[in-house]
Order: structure tokens, then sequence, then C-alpha cells
């Protein structure tokens, strides 16, 4: 059963129909959606400010959401898939957004509607994502807009993890 801890009297909120797997581990001001599912080894650490998922996320393993004390807050849209081992620090990603593995976003970042982070990529503190484009790098920089055809990338990658979730149901 994942860890879930109450911290000065708050205690995390799943939504229906959500997986937590074993080692994931959710504390205070977290709040998750529906038909999400929050992987081995990720950390949703909600102490210092509030964290907020939408529905049908997927958090991946090894994944560190935080924030910044009284500065900052996580919000995640909905249709989004945060990759392994990603780290989100006080940072808004948009609906049907693709966070690749490794990758970091630091504090106040906006990652727009549809956007791509690479893989590895530092998304730098106040950084605004556009809508549909993908990023990628150290510091992290405009690649490319995604073209019409591809716009569904990140809506695509979060469905297939509604089918793997269902994998795990007891």
């Amino acid at each position: 059963m994942a860890y879930i801890r109450e911290l000065n009297g708050i205690t995390p909120q799943v939504g229906e129909d959500t997986f937590l797997a074993e080692t994931a581990v959710l504390v205070g001001d977290v709040v998750v959606g529906r038909d999400c599912s929050i992987w081995y080894n990720a950390v949703l650490r909600g102490d210092v400010n509030p964290i907020r998922i939408g529905d049908r996320v997927n958090i991946q393993d090894g994944a560190v959401l935080h924030t910044l004390y009284k500065r900052s807050i996580v919000e995640i849209g909905n249709d989004v898939s945060v990759g392994h081992n990603v780290n989100i620090h006080g940072a808004k990603v948009e609906d049907f957004c693709l966070i690749g593995m490794g990758a970091t976003l630091l504090d106040n970042v906006v990652v727009g509607e549809g956007a791509i982070v690479g893989a590895n990529s530092l998304v730098l503190a106040g950084t605004q994502i556009e809508p549909y484009t993908v990023w990628a790098g150290v510091p992290a920089k405009k690649v490319k807009d995604l073209p019409p055809e591809q716009r569904e990338m990140g809506k695509k990658n979060a469905a297939g993890y509604l089918l793997y979730k269902t994998w795990y149901k007891e």
C-alpha cells in the first residue's frame, strides 16, 4: 500500500479509480484527480505548499513533485504524462503535455497545453513554454512547433497509462 501521510492537519486526497503503487509517497496538501496512476517510488510532497493533479495523469517511477515554501505550487492539468525520474518543483503543466524522462521543471515554469519537454531537459525558473511546442536541452530551449498531426501525442501517451494501471488492480 502507498505511503499516505497527513501533515499539519492535511491529508492527501486521491480521486476515484486511481492506482497508487505500493512505494508511492503522498504527503500533506496533495490532491490527485480521477483515473490517475502514481507509480513506484514517486514522491508528491505537499508539505510546504499545495500539489494539484488533474484527471487521467500518470506520474511515473521515481518522479518527485515539490514546491517552494509559500511561493510556488505544483499544478498538473488533465491527460498529462510525467516521465520516469522527472523533478517538478513549483511548476504548472497544462493539459495534454508530455514531460520526458529525467526532465526538471523549476519554480514558476508554465508548460503550455500539449507541449513536450524532452528527456533530461532543464527548464529554468520562470520559463513560459508555448502550447504545442517541443523544448529540449540544458537549459531547455524551443526546438520546434508540433505539426497538427502530432498534437495528440501527449494525450495518446496518457491514454496508454490508463491501460497499464488496469494490469495492477487487485
